[in-house]
């Protein structure tokens, strides 16, 4: 399995591909990263087209064990970042 791209990474192609400047595109970056954030705890989704969807989910309270011990305790409800990855996508990768 090959390595993640790092944002450093990440930056240079996106620059590359705008034909811009590394400042340039950490500054895009960034505002994509902040305006999908800022989405999605608010309780939104935000679709990528061509890559997928990002929403957020609430999970309801539950009971869970604790591995260690084996002990069951109860766990509040909770919100959890979810993706749904577009098919575009998907049949990109599977050839």
């Amino acid at each position: 399995m090959a390595k993640p791209m790092t944002k450093t990474q990440l930056v240079a192609a996106l620059a590359e591909e705008m034909g811009s400047d590394k400042k340039a595109a950490t500054g895009a970056l960034e505002a994509i990263i902040a305006v999908i954030t800022r989405e999605v705890s608010g309780g939104g989704a935000v679709t990528l087209p061509g890559v997928g969807k990002i929403y957020c989910r609430e999970r309801p309270a539950r009971m869970v064990r604790n591995p260690a011990t084996g002990e069951q305790i109860p766990k509040e409800a909770d919100k959890v970042v979810k993706m749904t990855i577009a098919k575009a996508l998907k049949d990109s990768v599977n050839g």
